[in-house]
């Protein structure tokens, strides 16, 4: 059987599936899918139903998802541009607005947030003026797609390797619609039940927080691409109490302690006077640990200022245009991949030694290395939550994309045994150098791609696993 019986009808699919030695929980997801069609149009939810399948009448807390009749950020088809908080969406953020060359809305999973919260940087791609989408076939690249831009051993590398991705607050459906993803996908599965997929809270338990809908598209984000990437890595999710910075740093610290090897941070916050107090969280040489480096354009964000972590950038991702070309892919820098100077952050010696960095910064700077982000050429996911008037097949951009990515390369290559960032500098030769685009006009390669180091792309993204 193949998921090609999805082109036959999804009624059909299903009369397959169930004949099928599949998990039970896929089976529950797929019959989600079939579910997706009785979804009445309409405006998109508020805040009262946030909570999906088990929807409550509490309000948002801080960094939740928003209460107005559209919740999260809707951006333009520009770059965000300079921004005075790191972990705001800049102008325009209440407004939904069409992307610019095609009948698209880009709209963020997570609002702006208060000092002292993280925001999610997932961020939707959709058809525009369409309150309710409901996705019943995949769009966006897939895990084929992305295996072969990278030239990644995504089926045979990563045995022993578990990568957690820290998130805040719950999504009650993250098992059942991450089984959807890799059967869709051809995937070996992973479940609770063959030891594959674990999911606690920041204290360990399974005592969760409550759900929130932006959150858990950006769960399944980082499930998908984690499992996309490392097909037989084991993977943990740590859920945080609420996206406090203090308690998104108490969920890293439980993923270290349940072993994960590789550690994924889909999230920032902007810069504040102390951060580097709360460094210690990420100072684990031996667990390669990545964070976004945001979507705001030029702009530093935290934990991605972070000297001990792995700050991942963003990239537009195309076929290539000439038929000759080698690797058959071309990238360029994402006009929304995060990037700058750090103003509290000194910089980690394999960048105060970088003659191209220390010429234009004399601080820790953003990014280290990147990945696909661009909502515009985005990837598949499967969150079947219902959020923002929109659940099932759904196209995902950000750097909430590019960290999983790298974490789960991360894993391909066996993991680490010193701080992850510093090896990407010592092998950047394994690396596809991006050399054009940028996300400001700063006038240097802090916001313009260039070759070698620059701040949007980094030294590049992944060719094979040799750069990690």
């Amino acid at each position: 059987m193949t998921v090609l019986a999805l082109a036959a009808g999804l009624g059909g699919f299903l009369a397959g599936v169930a004949q099928s030695a599949h998990p039970a929980s896929a089976l529950a997801g797929l019959a989600r899918v079939a579910a997706l069609g009785a979804v009445a149009t309409g405006p998109a939810q508020t805040s009262a139903g946030e909570g999906g399948q088990s929807a409550t009448k509490r309000p948002s807390a801080p960094g939740g998802a928003g209460s107005g009749p559209v919740r999260g950020a809707a951006l333009s088809g520009t770059a965000a541009g300079p921004s005075s908080s790191a972990a705001s969406g800049g102008p325009g953020d209440d407004k939904r607005a069409p992307a610019a060359g095609a009948a698209q809305e880009r709209i963020r999973a997570c609002d702006s947030v208060p000092a002292g919260y993280a925001r999610c940087h997932a961020i939707l791609t959709r058809p525009a003026g369409k309150p309710t989408l409901v996705g019943t076939v995949p769009s966006g690249y897939n895990p084929s797609d992305l295996q072969k831009a990278y030239k990644l051993p995504s089926t045979t590398a990563g045995a022993g390797q578990t990568v957690a991705v820290v998130d805040a607050f719950d999504d009650p459906e993250a098992e059942g619609d991450l089984a959807v993803y890799r059967f869709q996908f051809g995937l070996p599965p992973c479940t609770t039940a063959n030891g594959c997929f674990r999911k606690v809270a920041q204290d360990g338990s399974t005592n969760f927080p409550r759900p929130n809908g932006g959150w858990a598209q950006e769960i399944s984000i980082d499930l998908d691409m984690v499992s996309a990437v490392c097909q037989i890595c084991h993977i943990i999710l740590v859920e945080a109490n609420t996206a406090a910075v203090t308690d998104l740093l108490a969920a890293v610290d439980e993923a270290a302690a349940l072993g994960a090897t590789a550690i994924s941070n889909s999230y920032g916050a902007a810069e504040f006077s102390l951060e580097t107090t709360f460094d210690a969280h990420f100072n684990r040489p031996g667990i390669a640990i990545t964070a976004s480096s945001g979507d705001a354009g030029l702009g530093v964000q935290y934990p991605a200022a972070s000297q001990y972590v792995t700050a991942v950038g963003g990239t537009s991702l195309t076929h290539a245009t000439n038929p000759a070309d080698p690797r058959g892919w071309s990238e360029t820098a994402w006009s929304g991949a995060g990037s700058g100077c750090s103003a509290v952050e000194p910089p980690p010696i394999w960048q105060a030694t970088n003659p191209a960095i220390t010429g234009v910064c004399q601080q820790r700077a953003t990014a280290d290395v990147s990945a696909v982000a661009d909502p515009n050429t985005g990837v598949a996911v499967f969150d079947s939550f219902n959020f923002h008037g929109s659940k099932g097949w759904l196209k995902f951009g950000g750097t909430s994309v590019s960290s999983p990515i790298v974490a789960a390369v991360f894993a391909l290559a066996g993991g680490v045994t010193t701080y992850s960032a510093s090896i990407p500098y010592a092998r950047s030769s394994s690396l596809f150098d991006v050399t054009s685009g940028g996300n400001g006009t700063c006038g240097t390669i802090l916001c313009n791609a260039a070759p070698g180091w620059d701040g949007p792309t980094g030294l590049g993204t992944p060719d094979g696993t040799g750069g990690f």
